[in-house]
C-alpha cells in the first residue's frame, strides 16, 4: 500500500486522473495527503535525474518513494522462481541462443531494482579487478608472494581471470546481504531476540533499500574519462555508501541510526571476511578486496574531508 513520503500516512492513490486534455500531458493530479496536506509523492511526476539527485543529498522522501512506492511489490517477491524455470526450459547453457532469450526476457518482465543490482554487481567487478591489479603491481626491489600469486592469476586466458572477480564479488555481496537480512528478518536474529528490532518480515524490501542506497557507487565511472589516484576520494565514497546504506536502512526499518549503522557494520565486516577468504584460497592476501589500508587511514581520510569542507564554507562566507 503507498504511503505519503511526508508524514508516511497510509493512503490508497498517489494521483488520479484530470479531465484536462490528455494530450498535453496534464490530466495527471497528485493526490494530497489528508494527514498533513502535502502532497502525498512529489517524485511522481520526476524523472530520474532528481531522483538521482537527491538520493545521493540522502532525502528520506526519496527513498520512501522508492522503497514503498515505486520498486517493491506487496508480496515482496522477486519472481527468482519464475527465472529458474524458464532457465530448465531452455535446455540448459547449449550453443543456441535460448539461454540468452531467457535473460532478455527475465530482465525485461521484472522490476529495475533486479536490474540495478546486476548493474552493480558487473561495477563492482571492473572496480576490484582494477584496484587489486594495482595493488598486485610488483616493486623493483620486492618478492612479494601475493604479487607473484596474481601474476600467476593474470597469465590466465581473460575469460578465467573475469569469472575469478565475478565469483569474489558475488560471494562479498551475498555476504554483505545476508547477514543484514539475517539481522533483520529472522527468527533467530540476536537482535529480535534481545528486543533491540522487531523482525522485518520481508527481507526482499531489505535487498531493495541496500541496492538503492548504493547507487553512489557508479560514481567511478568518471574513471573511464578522468582517470585518478586519490586514496581520499575513494575512501570518502566509500563512506558516502555507507551513510546511503544507513538511512535506507532507518528508513525502511523505522528504527534509531544507532540500530541502522549497527545492522551497515555487520554488513560491511561479514563482506570483508567473505572478500578476504576468497582472496586468502587464491594467494592474494597480501592485497585488500575492500580497497582500503585500515581504519586508521580510514580516519585520516575522513578528518582531512572535514578539514576541506571548513575551509571551503570558510572561503564561502568571506566571498
Amino acid at each position: 500500500m503507498p504511503i505519503c513520503i511526508e508524514c508516511r500516512h497510509p493512503v490508497k492513490t498517489l494521483w488520479r486522473e484530470g479531465g484536462g486534455d490528455k494530450s498535453g500531458g496534464h490530466n495527471i493530479r497528485l493526490t494530497v495527503c489528508k494527514n498533513c496536506g502535502r502532497f502525498c509523492d512529489k517524485y511522481v511526476e520526476h524523472d530520474f535525474v532528481v531522483l538521482f539527485i537527491d538520493l545521493v543529498l540522502i532525502k528520506p522522501q526519496v527513498y520512501r518513494h522508492l522503497l514503498h512506492n515505486t520498486l517493491m511489490k506487496d508480496e515482496d517477491e522477486f519472481a527468482v522462481s519464475q527465472f529458474l524455470s524458464s532457465l530448465y526450459r531452455a535446455k540448459g547453457f547449449g550453443g543456441n541462443w535460448e539461454l540468452m532469450e531467457v535473460l532478455l526476457d527475465f530482465s525485461k518482465e521484472q522490476p529495475s531494482i533486479i536490474r540495478l543490482g546486476i548493474l552493480l554487481l558487473l561495477f563492482d567487478v571492473y572496480l576490484t579487478w582494477a584496484r587489486i591489479e594495482r595493488q598486485s603491481v610488483p616493486d623493483a626491489d620486492s618478492a612479494d608472494g601475493s604479487s607473484t600469486n596474481f601474476g600467476r592469476l593474470a597469465q590466465q586466458p581473460i575469460v578465467y581471470q573475469y569469472m575469478f572477480f565475478l565469483l569474489l564479488c558475488t560471494l562479498s555481496t551475498v555476504a554483505f546481504h545476508g547477514s543484514i537480512r539475517f539481522l533483520t528478518s529472522s527468527p533467530y536474529s540476536p537482535l529480535a531476540l534481545l528486543g533491540v528490532l522487531p523482525r522485518y518480515p520481508r527481507p526482499n524490501s531489505v535487498s531493495t533499500a541496500l541496492l538503492v542506497s548504493s547507487s553512489t557507487k557508479l560514481f567511478p565511472i568518471l574513471m573511464v574519462i578522468w582517470e585518478y589516484d586519490v586514496p581520499a576520494a575513494a575512501r570518502s565514497l566509500g563512506w558516502a555508501v555507507v551513510a546511503n546504506n544507513v538511512e535506507a536502512l532507518k528508513i525502511l526499518l523505522d528504527c534509531g541510526y544507532g540500530v541502522a549503522a549497527l545492522l551497515a557494520t555487520a554488513g560491511a565486516v561479514s563482506r570483508w571476511v567473505v572478500g578476504r577468504a576468497v582472496l586468502w584460497a587464491a594467494g592474494l592476501e597480501g592485497v585488500d578486496s575492500a580497497g582500503e589500508a585500515g581504519v586508521a587511514e580510514d580516519g585520516r581520510a575522513f578528518v582531512a574531508m572535514l578539514m576541506y569542507v571548513r575551509d571551503w564554507a570558510g572561503r564561502l562566507a568571506v566571498g
